[in-house]
């Protein structure tokens, strides 16, 4: 087999390897059809179990109750941000957003296209370096969103939010859907793009309490209704197929080794590892997120020099340790350790750092 690398870019991120060597064999020959999944009918059978196969997944995976709808759209988070408030707008109420990072500063963004979002906390005094305390959203207000981990930062909140029972919560999990078990009932919308931890690019796991789906104006267009979508099981048109179909097989996977609460027990051990170094590294290395805010997710740091960067980033790919270069916006290193890296990746690049401090300090 080629030789392998240990992906760290923050998406798309590493599949697990079963996945894609199941993906393999299946490629040609999809569920005895004699075509590849990328060839069959959306409305045959096979494709059918397919997709109420992966939502099943989904609804034992992470404890969705009945009364949600699960849908699997194209447009990737970027196209929620203005679904959201488009099918959730109410006259006269206003929409209340937390502000942690890049992407959430989109998704308010996109909000002012129906209105004057308020932010009602936000990090951004300190380069999005934490997690706002003890954010409260208000009454009368059409629903309260947040971003539950911030990819550019390496932030992810570690408590839920208070919000009055009657307003939806609506939250971006993109970057860190099913890294630990949640509570679906706090939550009215839920939405993920694939492509950093639960498949490739190109799918976003939507899901939506039942009840709101009515809220939609009737002017909105056909496609941009949750409502159309949820009625059709996510086949109201043609759906991103081969998405989808890895997003299946990934989830077989999550469930085979033990699902949400093993996935759990494997990030913390591998965020441990490399949160350890740079603890222990006497500012050699730096994180860049407040430790009461650090991600399991994304570590981000910083060393002593860009140079210094720049020759860490270089000597990790020739060891075959990938996308260790940090975002613009923060500098420095990352490390994306998804659900899918193998605790081995975390444990070679917890070593080459190692190596690289007493070599370079």
């Amino acid at each position: 087999m080629t030789k392998r690398v240990y992906n760290f870019y923050p998406g798309p991120a590493t599949l697990p390897l079963p996945v894609l060597e199941r993906a393999k064999d299946e490629f040609l020959d999809f569920a005895g059809t004699g075509m590849s999944v990328l060839e069959i009918s959306h409305r045959s059978k096979e494709w059918e179990k397919v997709m109420t196969d992966a939502t099943s997944l989904v609804r034992e995976l992470m404890g969705v109750p009945s009364d949600y709808k699960v849908m699997w759209l194209s447009g990737g988070a970027s196209t929620q941000f203005f679904m959201v408030p488009l099918n959730l707008q109410e006259p006269r109420k206003a929409m209340e957003y937390v502000n942690t990072g890049g992407w959430s500063t989109k998704a308010i963004k996109e909000a002012g296209y129906f209105g004057e979002p308020k932010v009602i906390a936000s990090s951004e005094d300190k380069n999005f370096s934490y997690i706002p305390k003890n954010v409260r959203f208000s009454k009368e207000i059409a629903f309260a969103h947040f971003t539950s981990n911030n990819t550019l930062y390496g932030t992810e909140w570690q408590y839920m939010p208070e919000v009055p029972k009657e307003v939806p919560l609506v939250c971006d999990m993109s970057s860190n859907i099913m890294d630990k078990p949640i509570n679906i009932k706090d939550f009215g919308v839920i939405y993920a793009g694939a492509q950093k931890n639960l498949g490739p690019a190109g799918v976003t796991l939507v899901i939506v309490r039942e009840d709101l789906l009515d809220r939609v104006p009737e002017h909105v267009p056909t496609m941009q209704k949750w409502k159309t979508h949820a009625e059709n099981d996510s086949l109201y048109n043609t759906p991103p197929v081969f998405a989808i179909y890895i997003c299946k097989l990934a989830l077989d996977y999550m469930k085979e080794i033990g699902g949400v609460k093993e996935l759990e027990k494997r990030n913390m051990k591998k965020a441990k590892l490399l949160y350890d170094i740079i603890d222990a590294s006497d500012g050699f290395y730096k994180g860049h997120a407040s430790k009461d805010s650090r991600s399991l997710m994304n570590v981000t740091f910083t060393m002593p020099t860009p140079e210094l960067e720049d020759k860490c980033v270089k000597g990790g790919t020739a060891k075959g340790l990938i996308g260790l270069k940090g975002h613009r916006s923060v500098g420095g290193m990352r490390a994306s350790i998804y659900n899918a890296m193998p605790l081995e990746g975390v444990e070679a690049l917890a070593e080459y750092l190692r190596e690289f401090q007493a070599e370079n300090q």
